[in-house]
Parts: structure tokens; C-alpha cells; sequence
């Protein structure tokens, strides 16, 4: 079973359907105990750290995340999936994440300007280029190099750099992927990222 945590942010149908869509059933819950029975979490969302973790707190939703992780469950992060992982954010001040892989999330620079002279826009929306630093299972059948579905003003610092699979440049290259055994994140949105972003679902259903 797998269950898509529902915190009251994102878009859960949305990400609900993307599995349907690669022949895999995924159920949107808030309860605790299908969470505790699930044999897969996926947690997706959009919008501010904090908000998300308020969230997860008022729905009692932290613990049974963290025993889910703990005991070996795959866990799949999608956008502030990723970065709630992490033990810190820093929007509108600092607050605690996760804190399932040590880290901090913070704010692309503003008024960064490219090469050509262009300025870069926050929050970066659009399609951007992932390349490949390690091969996890969820990245099976990815061209390096491939282009996915970005919405985000806010990007993950890892304190151990080998956490990172996919790395993104834009104005900073930063982690757009991160893999640790049975965790595995994405800043971008696999659900909105046509073939490829299908493909990563599928392995992570199939897995």
C-alpha cells in the first residue's frame, strides 16, 4: 500500500493520479494508523516550510513519518517533500524539519544576474536540467542530463554532500535529488514532468 501523507498542502490528487497513471493505487490519508500499515509514504507539497511542518504537528503526523522512515519503508519526498526532510528551514525565520537528513533549507539569492546579463527569477518555475551524481534504484531508466518540472524559491543544503543524486544549476548548483537508502527526494515534481517524471514514480512504486 501507498500512502500519499495529506497535511493539508500540495497536490495530492495530482500526485495521486500520476501513480494511477504508471498502474499503482496510492491512497490520500491524514490517519495515523494507514500510515503505520503502509508499505510505502509519499509526501509531496507546496508552499512554506513552516506552514508544512504546523501541519504535519496538528495532525500528529511527525512520529508516525519518522517510525515509518525509521523501520526501513520507502519513503519518496516531492518538492517541500525534499526539503521538510531536512533539520532545518529558513523562511521567515528558523524552523525544525524532520531533521531525516541532517541539513538546511534555504532561499535562492535575489538580483543574481546569468553570464548574458539576464536576471534570474525567484521562484525559479519551469523545466530545468537534472544531472545524474549517483545512480539510485528510483533513477533507473533516466537519461543524465534529463529536464523536469521545477516550482520552488527554496533549495536543500545537505551536510553530507554524498546524500546528493541529481544536482540543478540555477544561480547556485544545488541538490535536486537526494538518496539515502530508503529515502529518496526530489525537488522537482515527478507528477508534472511527463515521461521521465512518470518513469521515477514507477520505479518507486515498482521498487
Amino acid at each position: 500500500m501507498i500512502v500519499i501523507v495529506d497535511y493539508g498542502m500540495g497536490n495530492l490528487r495530482s500526485v495521486q493520479k500520476a501513480f494511477e497513471r504508471v498502474g499503482h493505487e496510492a491512497i490520500v490519508t491524514d490517519d495515523c494508523a494507514l500510515i503505520e500499515k503502509a508499505d510505502k509514504i509519499v509526501l509531496p507539497g507546496v508552499g512554506a516550510f513552516k506552514d508544512a511542518m504546523d501541519g504535519l504537528a496538528q495532525r500528529g503526523l511527525i512520529e508516525p513519518i519518522k517510525k515509518a522512515v525509521a523501520s526501513g519503508k520507502p519513503y519518496l519526498g516531492i518538492c517541500l517533500g525534499l526539503q521538510l526532510l531536512f533539520t532545518a528551514g529558513y523562511e521567515d525565520g528558523e524552523h525544525r524539519g524532520l531533521d531525516l537528513v541532517p541539513g538546511k533549507v534555504v532561499r535562492f539569492e535575489d538580483g543574481v544576474r546569468s553570464p548574458r546579463g539576464e536576471a534570474f527569477k525567484v521562484p525559479e518555475m519551469g523545466w530545468n536540467k537534472v544531472n545524474l551524481l549517483r545512480q539510485a534504484p528510483c533513477l533507473e531508466g533516466i537519461p543524465d542530463g534529463t529536464f523536469f518540472y521545477f516550482a520552488h524559491s527554496y533549495y536543500a543544503v545537505p551536510d553530507d554532500p554524498g546524500v546528493v543524486a541529481g544536482q540543478t544549476d540555477y544561480i547556485v548548483k544545488y541538490a535536486s535529488a537526494v538518496w539515502g537508502k530508503n529515502i529518496f527526494a526530489t525537488q522537482f515534481h515527478p507528477e508534472k514532468s511527463q515521461k521521465y517524471g512518470l518513469q521515477i514514480l514507477r520505479n518507486f512504486a515498482a521498487g
